[in-house]
């Protein structure tokens, strides 16, 4: 079965999907693959791989790891043209479509391409848009890119359709890395009603009951990754998973 296929079976019979980040610089290699482990353990749904810096040389033994320790999809979120790997179930192939940058609109794509054809990896063509959290992120720094304010609505609407239109099969709303407020419930609840592509929430969802309330917005898949981190404690994950699934 396809991995998009599985992403849209997650969200038909649970309502919405749980996704943990898996930020390679992070933690050491050991723990990142233990990280993948219990979140398997604890209801997770999926597992993503990547972040905005890779500054370690073992992106695909962590992806290649992980995948023979997980049955959940692995997919990978990446950064840049450096974070593709054979051994994951499927690429997010994105473009920030918030932001003006062209390399990060195609240039990287066209970079990319060659290789995810050679290795037959699977694509799931992503509208990534960055909403202002509060505070400068990496996600907005090494993108080069302004993220659309957090009061400017009809902005993030406007951009959610065009990718629509485009033929993308996913919206991406990204607070970012850290950031100190999530993306406000009123955009994903426009967005959803505007336009008919599932949408992924992540960046600054730091309790299961903001996640609860993404969901209730219309978020169909919520991703958290640095209150993991920070926070390894058995039944984290579980209390985020059962959040979003409620």
């Amino acid at each position: 079965m396809q991995t998009w296929t599985r992403l849209l079976k997650i969200r038909e019979q649970r309502g919405a999907g749980y996704i943990v980040l898996i930020d390679p610089d992070k933690l050491p290699l050991d723990e990142n693959i233990k990280l993948a482990i219990q979140a398997e353990k604890e209801d997770a749904d999926v597992i993503f791989i990547g972040g905005s810096l890779l500054t370690t040389p073992i992106f695909d033994i962590l992806v290649e790891q992980i995948k023979k320790n997980v049955k959940i999809p692995v997919i990978i979120f990446p950064g840049g043209v450096q974070q593709i790997s054979q051994h994951a179930d499927a690429i997010l192939f994105m473009s920030v479509i918030s932001g003006r940058n062209a390399d990060l609109l195609i240039g990287q794509h066209v970079k990319a391409a060659p290789i995810i054809k050679m290795i037959n990896l699977e694509t799931i063509p992503t509208g990534y848009i960055l909403v202002e959290s509060g505070k400068v992120t990496s996600a907005e720094f090494m993108s080069n890119t302004r993220p659309i304010p957090r009061d400017k609505v009809d902005i993030a609407v406007a951009h959610a359709l065009a990718a629509e239109y485009l033929g993308l099969k996913l919206i991406y709303l990204e607070a970012g890395s850290g950031a100190i407020h999530p993306v406000p419930d009123v955009m994903i609840q426009a967005i959803a009603k505007s336009c008919n592509l599932p949408v992924i929430v992540g960046g600054g969802i730091k309790t299961p009951e903001v996640a609860r309330l993404k969901v209730k917005a219309g978020a169909s898949f919520i991703v958290t990754g640095n209150v993991l981190e920070k926070n390894k404690d058995s039944g984290t994950i579980h209390s985020f998973a059962k959040a979003v699934h409620s």
